[in-house]
């Protein structure tokens, strides 16, 4: 079989060719990498040990693998099938015991060991001092130090940890796809604008129904139902699906899921001697400490919660002057929320969409990218694509050097999950004095064309879009030598800095008219908008200050326990919920059983980073600010001290190094209204 991962690319530019790669080359890919992963293993263990045939040879090793994995599990992500997700529960259990047997390797440990305790750091660069630290901590956290039957303990939590969290993922999709809500009442639809239901009616016909409106819980779909349909009892049946999403009494209910991730979790914490999962994590973050983070959460709560309670009693009062006289319930809040939002800014999302459609909007980012860091974005009709929605471009610097691949993945399908994401089909190095630049992505899922309208964005979207691009930029702008210290290879509570920065540039006047423009008349959006847009930014900030708070309480309640003996997820989710909860408690919902971040991703004990990162991004607009959103010195700095060097220098010294200093939290509740 001719298997296009065990041969060099062709394609121009090197990229990967997706029009060759077959679901049947994935696996026999990947036991050929890991078969060259435990030769390359082997040679080292035969070294006398130094840096540069130990640490360095062990970082370059295993990248036939690498090339393999990042298109597969890209793929499961954004473009999969049933057979994808069954061969992915073969792989990962292959992929954690390599992983394992790398890690808990004597031999090897010793060999970087001995380099670690015997290395004159002098000698080595700022970065391949932070390459060695970084390697033999990685064995220690891995296990190398405990006795061998620990170790055979920690491969099969790390197994089947694997293989939980794909389960805990396919799972929220499947439920999610189970539910659609078909209308053919069009009384039904009273309060959605006409764009949303001609999106509707395309969807249902799309799926085979011959009359009707179709919703379902896509973002795309679901949000604009909640804010708009003037019909309760869909909105709560809609809202009530989506918040049962893995919950539900069927074969994808992830409660017994996460009832065994959250045992393993604390098992693995405590082998290698950490009281909690909690704990185990955070000593390789920013934060540090539970304790710094629930300080972190004190000093937002403290200004927030009063106010997030006002803001919630001005929308039920509004609710109350709109003839509304129930209680105030979860399926409420965005339908009121924007009807008040109406009254106060006079803006919505109605009124600001034909403004941004789509291609404007993503080229309204590449402006700003090439505005501050001199970079410019050339589509690629050349290249092969793993689906026809994709869109390939070349970026390039101001000398015309190639700088990355950029693959933009917009719109929902089957097989997509839910959401948005940046990711990497190939990461950037400098081995070998053969610089090798990335290949990055951003998956999305907006609104599609319909017959009649280009892809118009929500604000909210917009935002989204540029967040994403944000990632993106911190990849394509890596400049170290190791892939493992590149781009956003840093500590989780600093990698949503160069993403949450970036969606400042939606607010501001002198950035919005390079892209804002109506897709019918080419009018740039009135100032007026844009001073409303400014005006509501801080709109219910407090609620979401709150509502972002509550969701990273949860997920350091799952993981800062020191035991796990009868839990219910639910009974459980309620009460680490107490203190923020602003609406009544609804049995038939569970935030947990969903939250794909804390139990399918990356954020297990880290999604607090969100509300870290808004910290640091607030302090960083600042200096934007007083200098001009396009200063070049100031983005030059940022670029040089933050998004090329990745993760080969601890992020507070890097931080400092383009701040002066290290942020508070003060800037960020200025930003929002709050002090």
């Amino acid at each position: 079989m001719n298997n296009p991962f065990l041969q060099s690319y062709t394609a121009p530019l090197e990229a990967i060719p997706f029009d060759k790669i077959q679901l049947e080359h994935f696996k026999p890919a990947f036991e050929a990498g890991i078969k060259e992963g435990k030769k390359e293993i082997e040679n080292i263990k035969q070294n006398t040990p130094s840096f540069l045939n130990t640490i360095e040879a062990l970082e370059r090793a295993g990248q036939l693998l690498n090339k393999v994995s990042s298109v597969f599990f890209n793929l499961n992500s954004a473009n999969t099938s049933d057979q994808m997700q069954q061969l992915a529960q073969e792989v990962s259990p292959m992929l954690t015991a390599y992983s394992s047997e790398i890690s808990l390797d004597e031999d090897l440990f010793k060999a970087v060991k001995t380099v670690y305790k015997n290395s004159d750091q002098s000698l080595l660069t700022q970065e391949q001092v932070y390459l060695l630290e970084k390697t033999y901590k990685g064995f220690v956290r891995n296990g190398a130090n405990l006795p061998s039957n620990e170790k055979e303990q920690l491969k099969e939590i790390n197994a089947r940890l694997a293989q939980l969290t794909l389960t805990f993922s396919e799972n929220v999709m499947k439920d999610s796809l189970e539910f659609e809500l078909h209308i053919t009442n069009e009384e039904d639809l009273k309060g959605l604008p006409d764009g949303i239901k001609e999106a509707a009616a395309l969807l249902s016909k799309s799926k085979g129904k011959t009359d009707g409106w179709l919703f379902t819980l896509d973002y795309p779909s679901y949000i604009p139902f909640m804010k708009y349909a003037e019909n309760r009892k869909l909105r709560k049946q809609l809202n009530e699906a989506f918040g049962a999403r893995g919950f539900n009494s069927n074969n994808y209910n992830n409660e017994n899921v996460i009832a065994e991730i959250v045992a393993l979790r604390l098992k693995k914490a405590q082998l290698l001697g950490y009281d909690t999962y909690a704990d185990f994590v955070l000593e390789e973050r920013m934060a540090k400490s539970p304790s710094n983070v629930y300080q972190l959460w004190d000093e937002l709560l403290e200004v927030a919660l009063p106010k997030a309670k006002e803001e919630l009693n001005e929308i039920k009062k509004h609710a109350q002057e709109l003839g509304f006289e129930d209680e105030l319930e979860a399926w409420d809040f965005s339908y009121y929320a924007e009807r008040l939002k109406n009254k106060k800014f006079a803006i919505n999302d109605e009124i600001l969409k034909p403004y941004f459609k789509l291609e404007n909007v993503l080229e309204g980012a590449f402006k700003v990218a090439n505005k501050l860091f001199d970079i410019t974005f050339h589509q690629r009709q050349d290249l092969p694509l793993y689906h026809e929605d994709v869109v390939t471009y070349e970026v390039k610097d101001h000398n015309n050097n190639f700088v990355a691949l950029f693959y933009a993945d917009f719109f929902p399908r089957e097989g997509k999950r839910s959401g948005a994401w940046m990711t990497s089909f190939r990461g950037q190095n400098k081995y070998n004095n053969n610089i090798q630049r990335p290949f990055v992505s951003i998956v999305c899922n907006f609104t599609k064309p319909t017959e009649t309208k280009p892809s118009l964005l929500t604000f909210n979207e917009v935002t989204t879009l540029f967040h994403e691009f944000g990632h993106a930029l911190h990849g394509m702008l890596a400049d170290g030598y190791y892939e493992s210290l590149s781009g956003t290879s840093v500590f989780w509570d600093f990698v949503e800095l160069p993403s949450q920065l970036m969606e400042n540039w939606c607010y501001e006047e002198e950035s919005l008219n390079l892209f804002a423009k109506h897709y019918q008349t080419e009018e740039s959006i009135p100032m007026e908008f844009v001073q409303k847009i400014k005006d509501s930014a801080q709109y219910l900030s407090a609620y979401q200050t709150v509502r972002q708070t509550s969701l990273g309480q949860l997920d350091m309640a799952w993981h800062n326990l020191n035991n796990t003996t009868a839990l219910s997820v639910s009974e459980f989710e309620k009460s680490a919920g107490e203190n923020t909860q602003l609406f009544p408690y609804n049995e038939k919902t569970n935030t947990s059983a969903a939250f794909s971040h804390i139990f399918a991703g990356g954020y297990a004990a880290g999604y607090y980073s969100y509300k870290w990162a808004e910290v640091l991004e607030a302090d960083a607009f600042e200096f934007f600010l007083e200098k001009g959103i396009f200063n070049k010195a100031v983005a030059t700095s940022y670029k040089d001290n933050i998004l090329s060097k990745g993760g080969s220098k601890h992020p507070m010294e890097l931080y400092k190094q383009f701040r002066g200093a290290e942020p508070s939290t003060k800037a960020l509740l200025k930003k929002a209204g709050l002090i």
